[in-house]
């Protein structure tokens, strides 16, 4: 494993993290998610990912029981708050009401007296920015929180959030955004922000739900078990992937894989790894073998004539623009 600063902090997390968004708690039973967090811990890996939203809860449950027996300080713990996580009118958002109840309910999921890093999961139009600052700050004066971040804010968003928490003397690091060398909307505008202000990468969805492994085929049924025929929501996320002209690109990258010694999935993890601004790359996995294979792409450097090869199969297909970022869409 290799390791990266998270943005201009004094925080070192391991470059390929683990998250838990689709699996654990829905996809896959508890002793699956646990045998995929022991094969993370075995290799190298020390940042978890999750957020109180996923599995209605229950993935940070899962997290925390299969963390317990681990020494706390080696390790890094990352969790979200926005989405709702009840009924109630105020169970949801970036109100100062929701953020400090949310962080309680998720330390003790977690079964841990304070997260590594608290995440805006989104940025929340409804809310006074300053008002969600100043409560992300008291939870960092609390210590339920050593550090502040967001995920998928624009680079505007980014500006303003750095600004308050200058003003606050808390440190905002990190987004958490979506990014792959399909799905490249960060890099005009997020990205150079985010190097102006310090600000790290987390980056989700490295392997494109899956379809950067090149497991579905164009004309074909998806394979069975895949992510495409989840009906637990992960079918969801991967449809918008599942076009003839994607799937034939990313088949072309075959080739290239081989030529790099790499499998497709890890070529695609190393790929994002290849952005200075990335502090990390969230992988998945529903079995742990998909973790282990995954991890091989840690400390994996490209030459330019093999990025120019990716870019000229992929470009065709590519999403580039910035205004898909999520912070553009409200609160949808």
């Amino acid at each position: 494993m290799e390791f990266r600063r998270l943005g201009r902090s004094g925080l070192t997390i391991s470059e390929i993290a683990y998250g838990n968004w689709i699996t654990h708690g829905s996809q896959v039973e508890e002793d699956a998610a646990a045998a995929c967090i022991r094969a993370a811990l075995d290799a190298g890996i020390t940042t978890f990912d999750t957020a109180d939203v996923y599995a209605e809860t229950r993935a940070e449950a899962v997290l925390g029981r299969a963390l317990k027996d681990q020494r706390r300080e080696s390790i890094e713990v990352f969790t979200k708050v926005y989405f709702p996580t009840g009924p109630g009118q105020n169970d949801r958002g970036l109100g100062r009401k929701h953020i400090l109840e949310s962080i309680d309910n998720s330390l003790r999921r977690l079964q841990t007296d304070y997260v590594d890093l608290y995440q805006a999961h989104r940025y929340d139009h409804s809310t006074p920015l300053e008002e969600t600052m100043e409560a992300f700050a008291d939870v960092v004066r609390s210590g339920k929180a050593l550090y502040i971040g967001v995920s998928e804010w624009t680079a505007d968003q980014l500006l303003a959030g750095h600004g308050l928490a200058r003003e606050l003397n808390v440190p905002l690091v990190s987004n958490q955004p979506q990014y792959s060398a399909l799905w490249r909307v960060i890099e005009s505008e997020v990205v150079p922000a985010s190097e102006e202000l310090g600000i790290g990468q987390i980056v989700w969805s490295p392997i494109a739900q899956g379809v950067l492994t090149g497991k579905y085929k164009p004309g074909a049924q998806p394979p069975a078990g895949s992510r495409a025929t989840d009906d637990k929501g992960g079918a969801s996320f991967v449809a918008g992937w599942l076009r003839d002209d994607v799937l034939q690109r990313v088949q072309q990258l075959g080739p290239l894989a081989d030529q790099a010694g790499l499998s497709l999935a890890q070529l695609a993890v190393a790929w994002v790894l290849q952005n200075p601004n990335v502090s990390a790359a969230i992988i998945g996995a529903s079995r742990p073998e998909q973790v282990t294979e995954n991890v091989r792409a840690a400390g994996v450097k490209f030459d330019a004539d093999l990025l120019k090869a990716i870019d000229d199969v992929l470009d065709p297909v590519v999403e580039r623009d910035p205004a898909l970022t999520a912070g553009h869409e409200g609160n949808s």
